[in-house]
């Protein structure tokens, strides 16, 4: 019966690890509310809701973020959700000397206070329905670049929160995160158009010799939110395709 399928909430998934998320959940018997800060081209069925979300609004207006989770306890008929998978973020690229203090702002309530106030905003029912939350947070937590100083802090934010969620709330519900490296989504494929010589060096640089498709992150959120992830709590789990342990020199 569909009524005992439990719900996710998904945010960012009109990207393509956020495509890939909807998809993996509805395979694994999830229904999916799908939020973004885009209107979702997808119609709306007994399985999948579309939901528009604002984020920083979420953060920033405690009436706007009441009044969405009210929308969530109707669509879920009061159940609530089992699983919130974290995923939306921004990426502000910007050198230290001309990253402004709206950039700065914005890139810590999209990716980071945002899904602290979701894990809070939904504690109740992630606790009654012995939920599940998933953190995307990326492999910029650790290991990152110029120009990435404010999405590099917020993730690494992001990972050690997690931790400290864990922590905090004990047995009520488990919380964990990935650090995907690169990913191969549209917008990824976007920047690379053209530079396919860059492109394969990308890959080469990862020991697995490749970049990481989105259903792989996917498929990692579906297991950690399931019973056979039952002891992993707390949890950054690095998905980079070996690239994580990578020491690059000239030599």
């Amino acid at each position: 019966m569909i009524k005992s399928k439990p719900w996710v909430l998904i945010t960012g998934a009109n990207g393509g690890i956020g495509q890939a998320l909807v998809e993996e959940f509805l395979s694994a018997g999830y229904r999916v509310i799908a939020t973004d800060i885009v209107e979702i081209n997808r119609n709306n069925t007994a399985c999948v809701v579309n939901v528009q979300l604002d984020l920083e609004l979420f953060v920033t207006d405690e009436e706007y973020a009441n009044s969405f989770v009210l929308d969530i306890t109707n669509i879920t008929e009061g159940l609530g959700i089992t699983s919130l998978i974290n995923n939306a973020a921004i990426q502000i690229l910007s050198p230290t000397e001309q990253l402004t203090r709206t950039q700065w702002k914005i890139s810590f309530n999209v990716n980071l206070s945002a899904p602290f106030f979701m894990v809070q905003a939904f504690l109740t029912c992630l606790t009654r329905n012995n939920g599940s939350v998933v953190n995307i947070s990326s492999i910029h937590a650790t290991q990152t670049k110029k120009g990435f100083v404010a999405y590099a802090t917020t993730k690494a934010a992001l990972s050690s929160m997690t931790r400290n969620l864990a922590i905090d709330l004990g047995d009520k519900i488990r919380v964990n995160a990935i650090e995907p490296a690169a990913v191969s989504t549209q917008m990824l494929k976007a920047g690379f158009e053209g530079k396919d010589e860059l492109f394969k060096k990308l890959e080469g640089f990862h020991p697995i010799a490749r970049i990481a498709k989105p259903v792989e992150v996917a498929e990692l959120a579906v297991f950690l939110c399931s019973n056979k992830s039952k002891f992993v709590h707390g949890a950054i789990i690095s998905a980079s395709g070996g690239i994580q342990g990578c020491l690059s020199d000239p030599t």
